[in-house]
């Protein structure tokens, strides 16, 4: 024993204490525990497990929401999810959300962090405009964007109007709705992701960029080789919010286009609402809610498991 304390370079009342350090700190912990803990976890089974487990229960049954659900049919409701064609709508809707939320707005908002991160006359002017449209209230943009869309008072009719141009009925064309869908998406959240990417740059070591400086590196290559490379961890984190956000999208499409025309718009929390709760179909949305809750959990874990292991 003291042949190895001498080894490790440590005194033996060092070493011996350790364990009763260790103990009186987790005897530290507890009142801590005992006193937070039970009111959290109270919390939390009142309001997410019991109501994920109410959910799961009810759509296993045909009940409009009244009273107690008596009507056991099994897996009907879900075989049901699967042969809507809203349902499939909302489900390439998603997807297409989240695809351009990664390809569009996550490098849209990479590159104006990078622009109003520089030491320019306004940055912190344009931060705060670039910021706006993501403090605006979601409900509110979706009425916003639905007026400045009108195809004859709102914003659109007016500059076709000034050429002389029928202006476009674009929430109104189920090809040309999505499409419109997609660049208030963009223009409503690329705010939130840019404040990422501008607090991810300010803690980048500017002697790290100084030296690649110093080596001649051009802006590109230093962008390419220093800056994204320690921003992968923030890069990563964005993603993440972006796929988990793009599967969320209810508020601003609800007064935005209500889903239509012909569910061309539907998510799938809107579809969910539509088709389940407006409907009085509760058993039919407590499914959609079940598969919605499974594929958000299935890309989050997964996503984190793959991409952000070692963040």
């Amino acid at each position: 024993m003291t042949e190895t304390v001498a080894a490790t370079g440590l005194s033996a009342g060092t070493a011996l204490s350790r364990p009763k350090v260790r103990r009186a700190r987790i005897r530290g912990k507890w009142p801590v525990l005992v006193l937070f803990l039970p009111p959290a976890l109270l919390l939390f089974t009142v309001f997410v497990i019991l109501p994920m487990g109410e959910a799961a229960w009810y759509s296993f049954y045909n009940w409009n929401g009244y009273g107690l659900p008596t009507e056991w049919i099994g897996w009907k409701n879900y075989e049901l999810i699967f042969r809507q064609g809203a349902f499939r709508n909302a489900l390439v809707n998603n997807g297409l959300i989240i695809l351009v939320s990664i390809c569009i707005q996550v490098p849209l908002a990479l590159w104006l962090a990078t622009m109003v991160t520089k030491h320019i006359k306004g940055a912190t002017f344009f931060r705060l405009i670039f910021f706006l449209p993501y403090v605006l209230a979601d409900v509110a943009a979706g009425m916003i964007w639905r007026f400045v869309y009108d195809g004859e008072f709102g914003l659109v009719a007016n500059i076709y109007h000034t050429f002389g141009l029928d202006a476009p009925f674009w929430l109104a064309d189920k090809n040309a709705a999505f499409s419109a869908v997609l660049g208030v998406i963009v223009w409503k959240y690329f705010g939130f992701h840019m404040m990422l990417f501008i607090a991810g740059l300010q803690a980048i070591d500017k002697s790290v960029l100084e030296a690649a400086d110093i080596d001649g590196a051009t802006g590109w290559q230093k962008f390419r080789r220093v800056t994204l490379p320690l921003l992968g961890s923030t890069v990563r984190l964005s993603v993440f919010f972006a796929v988990v956000g793009s599967l969320q999208l209810f508020d601003m499409i609800m007064p935005l286009t209500g889903g239509g025309p012909s569910n061309s718009t539907q998510t799938l929390v809107t579809f969910l609402y539509s088709f389940g709760v407006m409907r009085m179909q509760v058993g039919f949305g407590s499914a959609v809610g079940v598969v919605l809750f499974v594929i958000c959990v299935t890309l989050a874990f997964s996503y984190k498991r793959i991409f952000m292991k070692n963040d």
